[in-house]
């Protein structure tokens, strides 16, 4: 147990305990192995992206790629809230974790999840790129995307605040262990000595409704989109035009769909949605490297990157 203070004839809870996962030595090691594989590759992954888009005035000055490079920040910092700390229960070090810690990483995970949605649903701007090009340019510029952008931390900052706040006012002064694998509401919810109904529906409202509205408008985006496309008469700009909308539509499905699912099973603790949460925090952030690197342009930024860097190691 963590370390206890008395206070009359309770206690207040000063760590909390993330249980150990009951896995076989051989799964353990290969299940390490596969995490800190992904978490490299998306560090480095969206580093690369960070430093594309920076080195690049062409994309750095358009909303696309503003939001791109937004996003690979947000997914960098989100595996890193997030994985060191799945890893770590595939080994024997200690699995504690102070209630100032739980707070932090509970209050990161809700404000990157969220700004990530509202992220997803700005990047439908390809919506006016396709249905009405020669107004997007005025529409959607890079202080307009600034500006967006900025909004969307902030608003998300309260999110992640709010929700923070409602879940550590509840006293914790019993177990303290956590039957769960990183730091996240329910699972902390069910040692709080309150009642947690006002918790739960503000979860579910502020969580579960906010992303399924955030995936409404994204789909209702695509489908003027889609009817935009039909109207376009040839069939290579038709396809040139799907093709803008499929990588982006995938990414937002694999996204959202598992932080619904999560959402509206918020008391469940069962194998498939532990499976859900670690594609939704873990997998997720690598799907978008590699979304982004099927953009055309971000691909021959890369190769101008390189090839300057090869020319200036040949001139040295």
């Amino acid at each position: 147990m963590g370390k206890t203070n008395n206070i009359s004839l309770d206690t207040v809870v000063t760590d909390f305990i993330l249980l150990d996962l009951s896995l076989p030595p051989k799964l353990r090691i290969l299940l390490f192995l596969i995490f800190v594989i992904i978490y490299i590759l998306t560090q480095l992954g969206n580093l690369l992206i960070l430093l594309t888009v920076w080195a690049h005035p062409k994309l750095h000055a358009r909303p696309m790629y503003i939001l791109l490079g937004v996003l690979s920040f947000l997914d960098m910092w989100l595996s890193s809230v997030i994985v060191p700390r799945i890893i770590l229960n595939f080994t024997p070090a200690s699995k504690a974790i102070p209630f100032g810690g739980y707070t932090a990483q509970l209050y990161d995970f809700h404000f990157l999840g969220s700004t990530q949605c509202l992220l997803y649903t700005l990047m439908a701007d390809r919506y006016l790129a396709i249905c009405q090009p020669l107004n997007y340019p005025v529409l959607m510029n890079g202080r307009l995307c600034t500006i967006l952008v900025a909004g969307a931390w902030v608003a998300d900052s309260i999110h992640g605040s709010i929700q923070a706040t409602l879940t550590f006012h509840l006293p914790y002064c019993g177990p303290n262990q956590v039957d769960y694998f990183f730091c996240d509401i329910p699972a902390v919810l069910r040692l709080a000595f309150a009642d947690t109904t006002i918790n739960q529906l503000v979860t579910f409202v502020d969580i579960g409704v906010v992303a399924a509205s955030c995936f409404m408008l994204i789909l209702l985006s695509y489908a003027n989109r889609v009817h935009a496309i039909l109207k376009i008469h040839t069939a290579d700009g038709r396809r040139r035009a799907f093709s803008t909308c499929g990588s982006h539509l995938t990414v937002v499905t694999v996204y959202y769909v598992p932080c619904i699912f999560i959402c509206l099973r918020p008391g469940s603790k069962g194998p498939l949605d532990g499976a859900v949460v670690v594609f939704y925090a873990v997998v997720t952030p690598l799907l978008n490297l590699i979304y982004t690197l099927r953009n055309q342009d971000v691909k021959s930024a890369l190769k101008r990157l390189t090839a300057g860097q090869g020319a200036a190691n040949e001139n040295k």
